[in-house]
């Protein structure tokens, strides 16, 4: 587990934490100036396109205070985030497919990253936003076989080589096959290789993937995407 993580929940149990993006000390996961910041990066309009090669919901767009507050939840050992950015998630997506159903699978972590950094994300999110949304939650219905690079670093061809043979169908939908659609939940949608490669394996049983939903998507995306 992440030392940084273990003493955050440590300390919150005695007194007021700083904000973990301004330092501020608060009484709840961001301070209300944040809370702020972070609610502009939303994206003006949440729908689920009809996208190539996979629909997309996504939150907000991955800059200024958003790209800070997922870094802190990430890699600053506070998970806690999860509860407030899955919620701000779970209303955008209510307000915008109140009669969509479906079943939620995070984005699996790989076991080894998931132990070093303690949690994983996308299932954090996952959990808060079916928790609004009162939709199902499949946290094992997709395997992570492979720890792989990170996806910005590598070109489109590295990309696709990266992430074959990355996933496979977890046990539960290997013994019982979804009767809903699966929507996709990650932290970030950047060129969508993760998200295709997730959603192929899926599709090769025979298991049908709506979309995915993402806290943030990255500025080429949100250029290149018309909701």
């Amino acid at each position: 587990m992440n030392p940084a993580w273990k003493l955050n929940k440590l300390l919150g149990l005695f007194l007021e934490s700083p904000c973990p993006l301004c330092q501020r000390s608060q009484a709840q996961a961001l301070c209300f100036s944040c809370q702020r910041q972070v609610q502009r990066c939303r994206c003006e309009s949440a729908d689920a396109g009809q996208v190539e090669p996979l629909p997309v919901f996504a939150w907000g767009q991955y800059n200024g205070a958003l790209k800070r507050a997922i870094a802190a939840l990430k890699y600053e050992g506070n998970p806690h985030l999860a509860e407030i950015l899955g919620t701000w998630m779970a209303e955008s997506w209510r307000s915008a497919n109140p009669f969509t159903d479906g079943i939620v699978v995070p984005i699996p972590m790989h076991s080894s990253k998931k132990r070093q950094r303690g949690f994983n994300q996308a299932e954090l999110l996952a959990q808060h936003f079916c928790h609004i949304t009162q939709l199902p939650i499949a946290v094992n219905g997709l395997k992570r076989d492979r720890a792989t690079e990170a996806q910005f670093k590598l070109s489109s061809a590295e990309r696709e080589q990266n992430l074959s043979a990355a996933f496979s169908v977890g046990k539960p939908f290997l013994q019982k096959l979804p009767s809903r659609p699966v929507w996709l939940l990650d932290d970030i949608y950047t060129t969508g290789a993760t998200a295709v490669s997730a959603a192929e394996t899926l599709r090769q049983h025979g298991i049908h993937v709506q979309g995915i939903i993402v806290l943030a998507q990255t500025e080429a995306r949100v250029r290149s995407t018309e909701f």
